[in-house]
């Protein structure tokens, strides 16, 4: 992954959600150790207490947990918490964004949700 160094979201934010899909994508299982804040200032060439703050959001959200002199390993429940997050929370303001876009340029609700439904990668309705 490259981080955006030029955008307007902080990297700290751009590590945390990196992790975030790492783990969605089963590249860290439960219990399993994440890397650290040194680990990781190395692989995106980044401030060491800038990874730390991108742990950190994770550690606060309970996704991460410390073990003392041993680093920060993936919660059980870590999966789980982060597809409700990610629901309830970025969906959500997407999908926000979409029906006031919509509005603007006088796309029908019928009309937007069949643009939803054309747009289904898997072709079937859920």
């Amino acid at each position: 992954m490259n981080l955006n160094l030029d955008g307007t979201k902080p990297i700290y934010l751009q590590i945390s959600e990196w992790l975030e899909r790492e783990i969605l994508n089963g590249n860290f299982e439960s219990d399993q150790k994440i890397y650290s804040q040194y680990q990781l200032a190395e692989i995106f060439n980044i401030n060491p207490a800038t990874a730390a703050k991108g742990l950190n959001i994770l550690a606060d959200e309970n996704i991460l947990y410390k073990k003392r002199g041993l680093g920060m390993f993936v919660t059980s429940a870590a999966k789980e918490m982060i597809l409700t997050k990610r629901k309830n929370e970025t969906l959500r303001k997407l999908v926000q964004e979409i029906v006031l876009e919509a509005e603007r340029l006088s796309v029908s609700k019928g009309e937007l949700i069949e643009m939803i439904k054309a747009a289904d990668l898997g072709g079937e309705e859920k």
